[in-house]
């Protein structure tokens, strides 16, 4: 098999799989935060620390936000069989990178990382986010390639893959839909939450060989939680958020 065939079928094959990378995540953070613990660090350098990766996580939540808000029907879904695009966006934030979906995963990912306080923890888990989606971006941009010919070849040369530029921002055709945002969104929110309130929990239990259940981040994992269980209700039991534009 031709190289190029290969990392567009592994490409398609974990295209099928990239939504168990929280669990991934989950499961080697475990290790980590008993090895590091505090990383001996100031209760300033903490809280430094803290906001910083709270503050990447929800510049990668905004970026999927607004990509989502702005995406038009057949693009961009939640599809794991098979790759699906009806049009090619080549407006608003597709006019700055190619890949925002998952930038926007990248940043809320490292953001969870960094709260670990462990940069080595944070060199690999970015190593391994770009093999890992490097190879779907290729099988994706194979697809529509064979799908657009020309007209994606021309577009891709002016873009980026996933380092945004910013210096011909073109209107997005689509209005901003923040009902898309609220249907599809929350349960990336109520992951991103469950992850730090995960990290800082069992973090106190191996620095301090306990449990304190009512923590700051249970408060916000509570919140989280009601609000993605409200949205979840009005997606599933209610015409409230449906849209025939929107996938």
């Amino acid at each position: 098999m031709a190289l190029i065939h290969s990392f567009e079928k592994s490409g398609n094959f974990l295209f099928k799989y990239r939504g168990q990378i929280p669990v991934v995540l989950f499961i080697t953070a475990v290790p980590v935060i008993w090895f590091t613990g505090d990383a001996g660090l100031s209760m300033t350098w903490q809280l430094i620390l803290t906001l910083a990766g709270v503050a990447m996580s929800l510049a990668g939540f905004m970026v999927r936000a607004y990509t989502i808000a702005t995406t038009p029907k057949g693009t961009s879904g939640r599809n794991t069989e098979k790759q699906v695009a009806e049009s090619l966006n080549v407006s608003g934030i597709y006019s700055m990178v190619r890949h925002p979906l998952y930038l926007g995963n990248y940043l809320m990912c490292v953001g969870i990382v960094v709260f670990t306080f462990n940069p080595w923890f944070f060199l690999v888990m970015s190593l391994a986010y770009w093999i890992y989606y490097e190879r779907i971006m290729f099988a994706e941009e194979r697809f529509l390639e064979k799908k657009f010919g020309h007209t994606y070849l021309d577009w891709s040369v002016k873009v980026p893959a996933f380092f945004p530029s910013f210096k011909k921002i073109i209107k997005s055709n689509t209005p901003f839909s923040l009902k898309s945002v609220m249907r599809r969104e929350y349960s990336g929110l109520l992951a991103t939450v469950l992850s730090f309130a995960f990290i800082d929990h069992l973090r106190y239990y191996f620095l301090e060989g306990k449990l304190e259940p009512w923590r700051f981040s249970t408060w916000c994992l509570l919140a989280a939680a009601l609000i993605a269980a409200v949205l979840r209700s009005l997606k599933h039991h209610t015409h409230i958020l449906e849209e025939s534009d929107r996938s």
